[in-house]
């Protein structure tokens, strides 16, 4: 398979090394220095785009490939205020289009099990959900996309939850006041960790903890070449959820 690659960055080098092992082409790789590179016939060379880039730039990245009728696997986030019109775009157009806040199959994993632990939680009132996320230093935006997409789970399946509170917790700023019907998500930033999540549920006797910590970005990485695989000759909008049967 022809692969392009849009975000060369850590996470891009990532996604070539586990596709090359997996027996497939880069045939495209795209970063801030050759832009111009970026085109519509370049697109239409590969078979499938895997898109890591900033969220300032992937809506314009979705909608060449869409041009270029090449399939598109999107991992960025922060550009989902437009995903309804992004959407409609890709079925009325035909295109192909797979969106995820985490491409690891663990997480993706542990967002089922969270779904389903909310859902029991419904007759145990006598324990409080909170949450926590850890990653490195440079990851400035808070809380992270798998974090929120944690919290939607929970706020969908029980039924005392409404809405989720953030908190970027950096030593010396107290614990907010939170409504009694929201999730509050503790962001902490610290060096060298590639993504920690907690979804606690606490009582006064006891304590129930769902996590998964990444060791490394390769998860990540395989998750997606994984995902480019499954699309490829699909047309439509897929996560995750379609590809692992959920």
């Amino acid at each position: 398979m022809k692969i392009a690659l849009l975000g060369y960055g850590k996470m891009g080098k990532e996604i070539e090394q586990i596709a090359l092992q997996r027996g497939h082409e880069i045939v495209l790789t795209i970063n801030d220095t050759n832009l111009e590179d970026l085109t519509i016939e370049n697109l239409s060379k590969a078979d499938v785009a895997i898109e890591f880039s900033t969220p300032s730039t992937v809506l314009s990245n979705i909608d060449l490939c869409f041009k270029a009728s090449t399939p598109i696997v999107v991992g960025t986030t922060g550009w989902y205020a437009e995903f309804d019109k992004i959407k409609e775009r890709s079925l009325t157009e035909g295109k192909a289009l797979f969106h995820a806040t985490n491409f690891s199959i663990g997480v993706n994993i542990t967002f089922h099990i969270n779904k389903v632990l909310a859902k029991i939680m419904n007759a145990f009132p006598e324990y409080e959900v909170q949450m926590e996320e850890i990653h490195h230093t440079q990851k400035l935006d808070h809380p992270s996309g798998t974090a929120i997409t944690l919290a939607e789970g929970v706020i969908e399946n029980l039924d005392r939850k409404q809405n989720y509170a953030d908190w970027l917790n950096d030593g010396s700023n107290e614990k907010p006041e939170v409504a009694s019907d929201s999730v509050l998500i503790e962001a902490l930033r610290q060096e060298a960790v590639p993504g920690t999540h907690t979804v606690s549920y606490v009582s006064s006797i006891d304590r129930i903890d769902l996590r998964h910590e990444a060791f490394n970005r390769k998860g990540f990485a395989t998750g997606a070449v994984v995902a480019a695989e499954w699309l490829k000759d699909k047309k439509g909008v897929f996560t995750m959820k379609d590809m692992l049967s959920f």
